[in-house]
């Protein structure tokens, strides 16, 4: 690993082109992941959001605190939510803390139909590493876990 830094705020061309792969990658990836989950119960805007929960599943979460973590608007993660409600993937309880929200956590059905159509996601993708050494593809991941810690950090 190199050890020249640069200066805090400089950028580089591929900086960006780096990021820009990164968009490419994501658009391919997710246009592929649409297409596989297709004709299951859990849509792909679903599934990023179970995907959401299953990191924490015990742990409830108001719609503002998904909408912040996802980075979306507010209306949009409620009409998704309001379906995953409805779809048994998760279940509403009273906020304590205040009574015009709820607080939401993943249920049992929502854990089965996450494990579900992540391993058909999995094995659908099955051949992108193929070719790769597990050294490669856990030094890629580690490089991809400090970005996304960096974004993260630097909302």
């Amino acid at each position: 690993m190199t050890t020249n830094k640069k200066k805090t705020g400089s950028a580089s061309a591929l900086d960006f082109q780096i990021i820009n792969w990164i968009g490419i990658i994501e658009q391919l990836s997710s246009t592929q992941a649409k297409r596989l989950l297709d004709g299951t119960d859990v849509p792909m805007p679903q599934f990023i959001l179970l995907n959401h929960f299953s990191h924490r599943p015990d742990e409830g979460k108001t719609v503002s605190n998904v909408a912040w973590a996802m980075q979306q608007p507010q209306p949009g993660i409620t009409k998704t939510l309001a379906k995953m409600v409805s779809n048994g993937f998760l279940k509403e309880e009273p906020n304590p803390e205040d009574g015009r929200s709820k607080i939401l956590f993943l249920t049992e059905q929502g854990k089965q139909s996450h494990a579900i159509a992540q391993s058909r996601l999995i094995r659908g993708m099955s051949g992108v590493f193929d070719d790769w050494e597990e050294t490669d593809k856990k030094q890629l991941f580690t490089y991809l876990d400090r970005l996304k810690i960096y974004f993260d950090d630097n909302r």
